[in-house]
C-alpha cells in the first residue's frame, strides 16, 4: 500500500508539473497577439528594420535566426545585449509576452 502511495504522490506531481508549464507557455490573447505585432513592426522594426533585415541591430529574419535556441532569443529579448542599443524588455513585457515574441520570430514572422 505504501509503494502505491509513492507512485500515486509522483504521479500527481508529474501532472501538476506538466499543468504549471502548460500554462507558462499559454499564448497571449488575439488582443494582446494583436499588440505584440506592432510591437515587432514599430519597435523591433526602428532598429532591426522595418522588414526586420537589419539596420542598426542584426536581422530577424528566419534565415538569420536558423539554428538559434530559442531560449537564446527569449535571453536576449528579456535581458537585451549590454554594450549595444539593445534594450532589456522585462520591464514591459511579462515572460509569456517575450516567450510569444521568440515563437514568432523562430516561425519566420513577420514575413518580410
Amino acid at each position: 500500500m505504501a509503494r502505491f502511495s509513492v507512485m500515486a504522490a509522483a504521479l500527481g506531481g508529474i501532472l501538476l508539473g506538466g499543468a504549471l508549464l502548460g500554462a507558462a507557455r499559454a499564448e497571449p490573447g488575439m488582443l494582446r497577439q494583436g499588440q505584440l505585432e506592432h510591437l515587432l513592426r514599430q519597435d523591433c522594426g526602428s532598429c532591426h528594420g522595418l522588414r526586420l533585415t537589419g539596420g542598426l541591430g542584426p536581422p530577424l529574419t528566419s534565415q538569420a535566426l536558423a539554428g538559434k535556441p530559442r531560449e537564446l532569443l527569449i535571453a536576449t529579448i528579456t535581458h537585451g545585449r549590454p554594450g549595444t542599443p539593445m534594450p532589456n524588455w522585462d520591464a514591459l513585457l511579462d515572460d509569456q509576452d517575450i516567450a510569444w515574441l521568440a515563437d514568432r520570430l523562430l516561425q519566420g514572422h513577420p514575413p518580410p
